[in-house]
């Protein structure tokens, strides 16, 4: 099947208008007109969508993208975004920089150290730009955190009670434990 009815197919049975299905993809009405007429009159082929388009196409119909993209016909045109990576659960997703390590005890000094990246969904992360990620090394905080588990952190300079944290102590020493505070002290813990 193309795109235009796979979505169509997936209007009707839902009883779902153009309008509605287009706002439920975050995509405008007269595109989804458009994937429904199937073919371009200018070059007679099936109109292509892209990554950004197929992600919030299945989300809007509540199917894993791998799926969509099994149900479409071999000949419907699909062009991979340059920017876009997907995981294998067909979730969108953005490259968070890994910048050194963290202990989960105490002594460790703080450096920076930039050794890679890991993909994050991007739902779970607002503006790139507030995140990294760590890796853990030591185990106090396990079960919750073992050796080597990556942590993704997001850059700010509060926490609420039971939150795990990384603190930077003493100026220069950096753990990664269970924060809690009241208006006089700080108290990290690995429980």
């Amino acid at each position: 099947m193309y795109i235009g009815e796979i979505i169509k197919n997936y209007r009707t049975k839902n009883q779902l208008s153009q309008r509605a299905f287009a706002a439920r993809a975050s995509l405008s009405p007269s595109y989804i007109n458009t994937l429904e007429k199937i073919y371009n009159p200018k070059t007679g082929k099936p109109y292509s969508i892209t990554t950004d388009v197929a992600l919030e196409l299945s989300k809007a119909m509540f199917i894993n993208i791998a799926d969509l993209l099994n149900m479409l016909d071999e000949t419907q045109e699909f062009i991979v975004n340059n920017d876009t990576k997907i995981d294998n659960f067909g979730n969108s997703v953005i490259s968070i920089p890994i910048l050194g390590t963290v202990k989960a005890g105490y002594d460790y000094l703080t450096q920076e150290n930039w050794i890679g990246t890991i993909g994050v969904e991007t739902s779970l992360v607002g503006n790139v730009e507030d995140y990294f990620a760590l890796r853990v090394h030591g185990d106090s905080m396990s079960p919750s955190l073992i050796e080597n588990d990556i942590v993704i952190i997001k850059k700010q300079n509060d926490f609420e009670n039971g939150d795990i944290v990384v603190a930077i102590i003493n100026d220069n020493e950096v753990t990664i434990k269970k924060g809690r505070k009241n208006k006089d002290w700080y108290l990290f813990t690995t429980t």
